[in-house]
């Protein structure tokens, strides 16, 4: 039996969790779409992208697999997850020291959950950090990141937030962002590391959009590595969320906190899907064929997010260039009094009309940590088909005729908010 004491705590930490705002919104546009409105889906961030043939096929050769696997993970599949991480961001792990899990979420909550510390956050932050912090009964503070400065973290706000929080403290940090679409440089993320490294902080580097970044990523770890995990997984890059497998990677430093996720694991969903595991060697493994498959998708992305920023920009928003992902992080901070004209007040009420008006599903920024009454929202411009895309990127065709040929939900739907803006 549950103490009354325990169950009154339990009941706090809920009261202020709501659904996901992703899942939430993409439930309300199906809702809609079923009584036949047409609804351009700008909400859910969910790879448009076929999962790439040749990890299907290892799906297939694998579906006859049911046992139960080790809680930490497929060793095979823990040395390709290694391997990659040393191909990709020459950064060095040992296979004993990475965890599988049922998407890089899931990870991230059970790090929160063997962690006893404070949770620091850059605002605006993914929709889930905040709510998973609230979850695992953690103390958490918000730290104001500016329109200026490209929505990221800087070095002296870092700081300041560290000062003020004494004892253990945890940082996410997520890049290419979500859901600002921004990424870090190797100066900044090197400076982040030295305030991190001084004030004993452990960072969750979640580079579930790593792959993503339509220049170089780099890693935090390369500068913090004794006090960085890097989370990722197959959702984003390889089109895989519905999989869910997500992958985490410790420094010897910091095993204590893999051991209690590896008791969390045997105490909660014990092991990912074995089928999925043993697919997931494939997509991790170096091939011509995905490094194809990420080129092509980074060029599409490109293309779409450019469309995208240039033509609301032109209606007198305020957007930076998406640097990775798919994501925009929209301001309509110019067109303040007309909104107010309107009587919108604040971003929640600003998505509930464009979605009831216009048809067009946007996030709020209030659900990614930003004051309720700054008129923000996030736009993902995956809402086109992902298979034509890549058959067609090769064809040369202008920005205007690629968009019109595989994009048509997209150039509605920012037709839509042009309209509306101006």
């Amino acid at each position: 039996m549950i103490p009354e004491h325990s169950k009154v705590e339990i009941a706090e930490r809920l009261k202020h969790i709501k659904p996901s705002a992703t899942l939430a919104i993409n439930e309300k546009s199906k809702a809609l779409q079923n009584k036949g409105k047409k609804i351009v889906r700008f909400g859910l961030g969910q790879s448009p992208f076929p999962v790439p043939a040749v990890v299907v096929q290892a799906l297939k050769d694998n579906a006859h697999q049911k046992d139960y696997l080790n809680t930490k993970g497929l060793e095979p599949l823990r040395i390709a997850v290694a391997d990659y991480h040393k191909r990709v961001n020459q950064l060095d792990y040992s296979s004993e020291n990475i965890q599988i899990g049922p998407g890089s979420k899931e990870l991230i909550y059970d790090i929160l959950l063997a962690l006893d510390a404070t949770l620091l956050l850059a605002s605006p932050s993914w929709v889930s950090y905040e709510p998973q912090g609230r979850l695992a009964g953690i103390n958490f503070e918000w730290i104001p990141c500016s329109y200026e400065g490209q929505w990221k973290l800087t070095a002296e706000a870092f700081e300041q937030a560290c000062k003020n929080n004494p004892g253990q403290k945890v940082s996410i940090l997520n890049y290419p962002n979500n859901p600002t679409g921004q990424t870090y440089t190797k100066e900044e993320l090197e400076a982040l590391a030295g305030v991190a490294r001084k004030y004993k902080v452990v960072i969750i580097a979640d580079e579930i959009y790593g792959a993503l970044s339509f220049d170089s990523h780099h890693s935090i770890a390369e500068y913090y590595p004794e006090g960085t995990i890097v989370t990722a997984g197959l959702s984003k890059w390889c089109g895989a969320g519905g999989w869910r497998l997500g992958t985490a990677a410790f420094p010897e430093s910091l095993k204590e906190i893999l051991n209690y996720m590896s008791i969390i694991a045997s105490e909660t969903y014990t092991s990912v899907s074995a089928p999925i595991q043993y697919a997931a060697i494939t997509a991790f493994q170096k091939a011509d064929e995905l490094d194809l498959y990420l080129d092509k998708s980074n060029r599409i992305l490109k293309i779409v997010s450019s469309y995208c920023q240039q033509n609301l920009s032109a209606a007198g928003l305020s957007i930076h260039p998406t640097m990775g992902g798919f994501y925009l992080f929209v301001s309509a901070e110019p067109k303040r009094e007309m909104l107010e004209r309107r009587g919108i007040k604040d971003s929640t009420t600003l998505a509930e009309i464009m979605l009831e008006e216009i048809g067009v599903a946007v996030l709020p920024g209030i659900d990614f940590g930003r004051p309720a009454e700054e008129f923000t929202f996030r736009l993902a411009f995956v809402d086109f088909d992902g298979e034509q895309a890549l058959q067609l990127i090769d064809s040369q065709l202008e920005q205007e005729d690629f968009i019109n040929r595989c994009c048509q939900d997209i150039k509605v739907g920012i037709e839509q908010l042009t309209n509306y803006f101006n």
